[in-house]
């Protein structure tokens, strides 16, 4: 009975314990989300304080008669913020990035190589093919849209509607016909040639058509390392080896045979040739 009670107790310490430790976990975090609170609303006081003297027209400070000051902020600044936060949808949704990320992780799956590459990996392959493939649109778009607008040769409206240009273009080449009629029927918008149709329309559209092109060029991929796999299981059925898994014999002979074909290099060129470059006219 007693060493019922002294065991009791010592959790019960222990659990008291725990509890203080979180408790002043807590009050340590908080302690520091205060701090980053108030130096936020110094730099902000500062900011509004000397607004007037950097000449900052974003952040505007309007003195009342009573005193009192109020703070308003550009609209065109919150409207460049709110474009900000589209940035990745606008990267993965608008570019060449998801046909490369979904073929590379079929790829990936195909070898039976679960976490080599990395994601990050393969993040960063798909990023930079991205660029090398998405290079002429950007260059266009800065030339077109970008350049004028910073020089105040256009205006804000007129350099976003010339920078949707290039890239309905680079996306109208890529999807097909039939994606494109589908979703100009759902919306009930109709034009003489792709390119008229508005950004709502073609936008899905692409991104369908992406899909259905990285899951075919993933297949013609996969196919070569089903076989090896095939193979090397009926190999292991007939030699009695039920026990064995054919993932573990079949995965050097797919790394051998990816090596020895250069693999990479034939995987990132068909990539590149998919969107028109370095094919012969």
């Amino acid at each position: 009975m007693a060493a019922g009670k002294a065991a009791m107790a010592q959790a019960g310490l222990e659990r008291a314990a725990a509890l203080h430790a979180r408790l002043h976990g807590l009050a340590r975090t908080l302690a520091l989300a205060l701090l980053a609170f108030s130096a936020s609303c110094a730099m902000l006081y500062l900011c509004a304080a000397h607004a007037a003297d950097l000449n900052i027209s974003a952040f505007t400070v309007k003195t009342n008669s009573d005193g009192t000051s109020d703070y308003s902020v550009s609209l065109q600044v919150v409207v460049l913020m709110t474009l900000l936060s589209f940035l990745p949808s606008i990267l993965i949704m608008m570019t060449s990035f998801t046909r490369i990320v979904i073929v590379l992780a079929i790829l990936r799956q195909a070898m039976g190589l679960q976490t080599s590459p990395s994601n990050q990996v393969i993040i960063g392959i798909s990023l930079f093919l991205t660029l090398f493939i998405m290079t002429p649109v950007f260059d266009q778009v800065y030339t077109d849209a970008i350049e004028p607008y910073i020089n105040d040769q256009i205006q804000a409206r007129e350099a976003f509607e010339k920078a949707q240009v290039p890239l309905k273009h680079f996306m109208v080449e890529q999807t097909r016909l039939s994606d494109i009629n589908a979703f100009a029927d759902y919306a009930g918008e109709k034009a003489d040639t792709p390119e008229g149709l508005p950004m709502r329309v073609v936008i899905p559209a692409f991104m369908v058509s992406e899909l259905k092109t990285a899951f075919q060029i993933g297949f013609m991929i996969f196919l070569p390392f089903l076989i090896i796999d095939l193979v090397v299981a009926s190999i292991l059925m007939a030699m009695g080896m039920m026990m064995l898994s054919p993932m573990i014999v079949s995965l050097p002979f797919k790394l051998m045979l990816f090596v020895l074909v250069d693999g990479w290099t034939l995987i990132t060129g068909t990539l590149v040739q998919s969107y028109g470059l370095g094919v012969p006219s």
